[in-house]
């Protein structure tokens, strides 16, 4: 009974796409520290973002409950949870992560609540614009900037790069994945570039906005003083980007949700694994 109603709240959140920011987030603590930081930090790291995420979309659930009734994708999310179960999942892990981030230092803690105020305006934005996609990316962007926030203290050029890359990625591949809504979010009214530009040229735009991911990407390998291993795990990255785009081409619906999944999973792993690998070599070389 106990793993049913465990199982319907991680199908509720969708637990399995926080592999998309998180390891941009792990990368971003890396650099960051030049290695792991304490053990501490790097639980609370993770403990904050899943934290985050999990009152994001449940918010994002909770404000979308009568709308998601009517799109025959979606139909099936409000029989996963109760609206009650729903809002807990909303108030208290917003609560914890605020906590988390006091224990963290004083500046994540007094920028928690600017971190879920971004997170949950995501999900108000289709009622009233149609740029959704980036406030999408906006949200998960800021992860980045945390990770590093949480290991030094203070703002810098590295995080901003990468949170500006995890910004654009999340246009590009949203923009691919809203087609799947189309025609739903055009007949209700509701806001999306896809509605907006068509699907053609959304998908035109969607490979812009994965090129400058690729720009921002080696411009943080460059401010971060990563090597060889980071660059050429760059070319991974724009293979399975490829993969993605060619996929979404074909507008096979069942195609790109596989390609959505798989393609963005492994571009969010093969980054901090390269990142990862990178520092500790060259630590273990100069030691």
């Amino acid at each position: 009974m106990f793993c049913d109603r465990f199982e319907r709240i991680l199908k509720f959140i969708r637990f399995s796409h926080t592999v998309f920011a998180l390891p941009f987030a792990m990368g971003s603590m890396i650099v960051a520290a030049q290695g792991l930081p304490s053990m501490r930090v790097v639980a609370l790291i993770l403990l904050a973002m899943v934290l985050a995420r999990t009152a994001a979309m449940a918010f994002n659930r909770m404000a979308d409950w009568e709308i998601d009734k009517e799109n025959p994708r979606t139909a099936a999310r409000h029989m996963l949870v109760s609206k009650r179960v729903g809002w807990s999942l909303v108030v208290f892990p917003s609560a914890a992560f605020i906590l988390v981030c006091w224990f963290i230092n004083p500046l994540c803690f007094l920028l928690s609540p600017v971190a879920l105020a971004i997170v949950y305006f995501y999900s108000l934005t289709k009622r009233f614009t149609s740029f959704t996609q980036v406030f999408l990316g906006l949200a998960l962007g800021i992860a980045p900037i945390g990770a590093w926030l949480a290991v030094k203290g203070r703002f810098a050029l590295p995080p901003l790069v990468l949170g500006s890359g995890v910004l654009f990625w999340l246009i590009g591949f949203d923009l691919i994945y809203a087609i799947q809504d189309y025609e739903f979010d055009r007949s209700k009214g509701l806001g999306s570039m896809v509605v907006k530009y068509g699907i053609a040229a959304s998908l035109r735009l969607a490979q812009v906005m994965h090129a400058i991911l690729l720009c921002c990407l080696f411009v943080f390998g460059i401010v971060g003083g990563l090597g060889k291993i980071y660059f050429a795990a760059l070319l991974l990255v724009l293979g399975a980007l490829v993969y993605e785009h060619r996929a979404a081409a074909r507008l096979d619906i069942a195609g790109i949700n596989k390609a959505f999944f798989q393609s963005n999973a492994f571009v969010s792993v093969v980054f901090v694994v390269a990142v990862a690998a990178d520092v500790f070599l060259r630590s273990i070389k100069t030691s």
